[in-house]
């Protein structure tokens, strides 16, 4: 059985998990078919950027299947995490193509760090968002400690991790977890309209500006040194002479 459904037009690929019932909590099978087409997609020439989305109006994704880990000994939880993160967490975050998170409803624990390993985070105003997981007696292992604190600083990072709390879509957007809130039914197509000004540009340059930013988060001295590098290898690419050819004839560029 399949749990996630993807289409593409105008090179945008959209990604829906599809376990509406489950309110599209991710488990074993779910994460495994998320790796699948992540890898399919990166390699994918035709594709310049992904939409992932949930299915139904309810939620995106509201956290982890807990009764497949419920009684799972220390050493199987940490394996868990590291199987996780290094299958889709991870992999979405370093992918070449910008991943858009269409957020539809509850991003929850796993949901909400699904949503953060996105590129960008798109928001419906009906959207809650949190980190639930130490009601549970238990920490974010998805890598939620590590990227709520970049996006919305330490203190609001650990406000959210601490008390468990949602917030609102609105209160997302004021802490810049999320891009930009947008009523239900222009979400999606808010989010394809921005993926489809991102295929427009050039491919190269735009994988090359992922790796420059990613290249900063951890080491600010090493993020100057990967964009100065980056900067230079764009250099000797066709679509940096059609660029620049474009701009001088006066012309919109075709990148192919």
């Amino acid at each position: 059985m399949s749990y996630l459904i993807t289409e593409i037009q105008d090179r945008v690929a959209v990604v829906t998990i599809n376990r509406p019932a489950q309110l599209n909590a991710l488990n074993a099978a779910v994460l495994q078919e998320l790796h699948e087409e992540v890898v399919r997609l990166d390699a994918d020439s035709g594709v310049r950027a992904v939409v992932l989305t949930g299915s139904g109006e309810k939620a995106f994704v509201a956290g982890a299947d807990i009764a497949e880990f419920a009684s799972f000994s220390p050493e199987e939880g940490e394996a868990l995490a590291t199987r996780g993160q290094a299958l889709v967490f991870d992999r979405i975050e370093q992918s070449n193509k910008p991943f858009i998170a269409a957020i539809n409803g509850f991003a929850l624990g796993g949901g909400l760090e699904l949503a953060m390993a996105c590129h960008i985070r798109l928001a419906s105003s009906t959207a809650k968002m949190g980190l639930p997981e130490v009601g549970l007696g238990v920490i974010p292992g998805y890598g939620g400690t590590q990227r709520l604190p970049r996006l919305v600083g330490n203190g609001r990072a650990l406000q959210m991790i601490a008390t468990a709390k949602m917030i609102d879509a609105l209160t997302a957007e004021r802490w810049g977890l999320v891009n930009s809130v947008h009523e239900g039914s222009d979400l999606l197509p808010q989010a394809m309209a921005l993926g489809q000004q991102i295929a427009m540009q050039s491919g190269n340059a735009i994988t090359e500006a992922l790796a420059a930013v990613r290249a900063g988060w951890d080491n600010p001295v090493a993020g100057f040194s990967e964009e100065k590098k980056r900067f230079g290898a764009c250099f000797q690419t066709p679509e940096f002479v059609e660029g620049t050819t474009a701009f001088l004839e006066k012309r919109k560029p075709q990148y192919s």
